[in-house]
């Protein structure tokens, strides 16, 4: 079809990367997962500390696993530029607290499919840590926090409420009951 509103293919808006404040510069397709080779979007060289600009000193990997694209599970490789002050010698990274919060294994849209996987598709934590490929632990923890923060943390989650109804329920135990 001939139409003039397609754009050029863009993995950043198709992974949803952009929602994480990431770029994709790469990627690598292999059987059984994908691999998108990324770096932090907005760059940000200045001191907390004083205000001086930094030097790029070296950068490092974060791997994330992120949401599922078909079958294949998706891994994201963060490249994080360091930085040094040239006026007080303070070493920092880039800011990766909008892809995933800190010493997480999964991104924020990673945990967000998952929780809606386990909550409107009925999938299993053991089949939400497959297609996330990571193990069932690390999925359970993520589910388990991110449903918290959502549900339980949220002051509002019961506005509009009028009444609550509780079944009985008798439990035997003993021939009285």
């Amino acid at each position: 079809m001939f139409n003039a509103t397609f754009q050029t293919p863009d993995l950043t808006t198709f992974c949803r990367l952009d929602e994480l404040g990431l770029e994709a510069i790469g990627q690598r397709l292999e059987p059984d997962r994908a691999l998108i080779e990324c770096r932090v979007a907005q760059s940000d060289p200045w001191c907390r500390r004083c205000g001086a600009e930094g030097i790029p000193r070296d950068s490092v990997v974060r791997t994330l696993a992120h949401e599922p694209c078909g079958h294949r599970s998706t891994i994201l490789k963060i490249r994080i530029r360091r930085f040094r002050c040239s006026w007080c010698r303070k070493v920092w990274r880039e800011d990766t607290t909008a892809a995933a919060p800190a010493r997480a294994k999964i991104s924020r849209a990673g945990v967000r499919w998952a929780l809606e996987a386990l909550v409107i598709d009925h999938l299993t934590v053991s089949r939400a840590a497959a297609n996330l490929g990571v193990s069932w632990h690390t999925a359970n923890t993520a589910i388990l926090d991110e449903g918290k923060r959502r549900l339980i943390d949220n002051p509002n989650r019961f506005d509009g409420v009028t009444t609550i109804g509780v079944d009985e329920h008798v439990w035997r135990h003993t021939r009285r009951g």
